[in-house]
């Protein structure tokens, strides 16, 4: 059998209680195995199906007992994106860029001289607008996959 979490044999803890973590660490165990073809796929049933019943580490040993020993979990491939999905390969350095650009725009058009003493330049303000206008869209189109990201790590 694989070794558990801690690195002892199952033998030496065959009479301790199994916990989730155990049975967790067999069913992937398992899984690599039926995805390796080492298991058919009602081996794979019945034996994931004892695993949820099997009460100390022994019993689980014994599930995987003509196994050989480190299989890896399986880990499934990550999906292609959809075609027509527009990805952003970095959007944080995109988004920092554009924090920066929007930034200096924002430092030039105040530096503009106004026409009156209580009338700012229009120039300054269509600047300002624009960046912000074109910030904002562009952190609605960055920002939404990198939250998306975040959210699915987190929960």
């Amino acid at each position: 059998m694989a070794e558990l979490p801690d690195q002892m044999p199952a033998a030496g803890r065959g009479h301790l209680r199994a916990s989730h973590a155990d049975r967790a660490q067999v069913i992937g165990t398992l899984k690599a195995a039926f995805v390796q073809g080492r298991l058919t796929k009602l081996e794979f049933d019945l034996r994931a199906g004892q695993v949820l019943t099997s009460q100390t580490c022994g019993d689980l040993a014994a599930l995987t007992a003509d196994l050989p020993a480190g299989l890896a979990i399986a880990q499934p491939p990550k999906p292609a994106p959809a075609q027509g999905e527009p990805r952003i390969p970095r959007p944080g350095r995109v988004l920092t860029g554009a924090t920066v650009l929007c930034a200096a725009a924002w430092g030039v058009a105040f530096a503009l001289p106004t026409s009156g003493p209580e009338h700012e330049s229009p120039v300054g303000m269509a600047m300002v607008f624009g960046s912000t206008f074109a910030y904002l869209l562009l952190l609605l189109m960055t920002g939404t996959p990198i939250l998306a990201d975040w959210l699915n790590k987190h929960w």
